[in-house]
Order: structure tokens, then C-alpha cells, then sequence
């Protein structure tokens, strides 16, 4: 009989706040049989995707880099190394649609699903929550739902799409973390992929906003660190 601790499963790992925090708690319910990572010319992947490698051999976890760099040759976002600069502001801001990659969670989830199934896995963990946001058209609930039932009735182990951090917010997930011994210093954010974390794009206000809010100190080491700036309605 199947169950929780013995089912296999393959997760999305960037090497952001969510997704480590979301491997660490995979391990423990589950048989993870791999990290997966996808470097699709994001100016901030070269940043990222290291950490999530070191926390998957910390974890004893096989690794993989998939290259999709034909999205940074032939699509439009200000988020690819092709694109226009990375808007500052908070993350919930209009101004953020200029960092959306065309459907990318969906293409990233199809392509972890074969991978998931070829690998004899019946689940696909994916860091999603509940303050993903609505600028998003491929983060927002009813997407998540309706790919996660394609994944499931495209593949013969009809494999699961399991998000546990869809009912938690950003600074619930760093508490989680926290329990977990994330070590957060180890993970990216940053849109802008610098040498540090420049502390004014909107992952970075809000990066700093989930500690603070978490009451939990914030490891990052910012270029920047002014006022947050308000989030857009309050």
C-alpha cells in the first residue's frame, strides 16, 4: 500500500525561500528521487541554481539543471538577461507584469511531470502558496488546479501535483523554514542576479517583508535597505 513516507516524488527547486523550504519539507514525508532546476536565461538563475545544488547534496538528493534557453532567445519578459530592467517597488505592484515569463510554471510543470513519470514517480512538489500573486496568470489558483488535473490524467502513474505551502503565506514559510533548519542566507531572491541582493526590486521588499514579518532575523545581506515601500491599496 502506498503511502506518504514511501511515495516517490521529484521537486521544482530554484534556490529561493520557497522552494529550499519546500525540498527540506519533502524529505520528510517523502521518497525524493531528485531536485529539479531549470535555467531558462533569467537574469537571476547563475545566483540561484547553485544554491539549490547545495542544498540538494546537503540532502543527499540527486540534482539536475534542465537548459530552456530557448525562452530567453524567444520570449518577452524584463525578467530574461533579453529583456529591460527589473522594476523596483513592491512585488504586488502593476509594474511587476513586466517580469512575467510567459507561461513558464506551465511548460516548468510539464516538463517535471515526464521526468516525475519516467522516474517512477508519483508526485511533483512545487513551492506554490497562497501569496503568489494574481500579476501571475500561470501562479493563480485556478491554473494550479486545472494543470495539476492534466498532470494527473496525461500521466499513467497519474502522478500528483502537491503544493503544501498552498494555504501559508510568504513569512509562514520562513517560520517553516526556520523549524526545519533552512539556512537562508544559502538561498536567492533578488530579480536582478547582482552580487548581492539589491534590497529594492519587489522579491527583495518581499524577502525582507516575510522576516519581518515572521519576527525571525533576516540573514540577507542587501545593497539597499530603506523603508519598504507600501503595499499597493493599504
Amino acid at each position: 500500500m502506498l503511502t506518504e513516507i514511501n511515495r516517490k516524488t521529484v521537486i521544482l527547486v530554484s534556490g529561493g525561500m520557497d522552494s529550499v523550504t519546500a525540498l527540506y519539507d519533502a524529505v520528510r514525508k517523502y521518497q525524493v528521487l531528485s531536485g529539479i532546476s531549470f535555467d531558462y536565461g533569467a537574469k537571476h538563475n547563475g545566483r540561484e541554481i547553485p544554491f539549490a545544488a547545495s542544498h540538494c547534496r546537503h540532502l543527499g538528493i540527486p540534482h539536475r539543471v534542465i537548459s530552456l534557453d530557448f525562452i530567453n532567445r524567444w520570449f518577452t519578459s524584463d525578467l530574461l538577461k533579453t529583456g529591460g530592467e527589473i522594476p523596483e517597488g513592491h512585488y504586488a505592484e502593476s509594474t511587476m507584469k513586466q517580469t512575467v515569463v510567459p507561461f513558464r510554471n506551465g511548460i516548468m510543470m510539464s516538463i517535471a511531470a515526464g521526468l516525475a513519470e519516467s522516474a517512477g514517480a508519483r508526485g511533483l512538489v512545487i513551492a506554490a502558496h497562497s501569496g503568489d500573486h494574481a500579476i501571475y496568470p500561470d501562479c493563480r489558483e485556478a491554473f494550479m488546479k486545472s494543470m495539476g488535473e492534466a498532470i494527473r490524467l496525461g500521466t499513467y502513474l497519474q502522478v500528483d501535483v502537491i503544493r503544501p505551502f498552498i494555504a501559508m503565506n510568504k513569512a509562514e514559510i520562513a517560520k517553516r523554514g526556520q523549524e526545519l533548519g533552512v539556512d537562508f542566507s544559502q538561498t536567492w531572491s533578488c530579480y536582478r542576479g547582482g552580487d548581492l541582493h539589491c534590497g529594492k526590486c519587489g522579491t527583495c521588499v518581499e524577502r525582507r517583508e516575510a522576516f519581518i514579518l515572521a519576527g525571525i532575523k533576516d540573514p540577507t545581506v542587501y545593497k539597499e535597505e530603506g523603508p519598504l515601500p507600501m503595499k499597493p491599496g493599504k
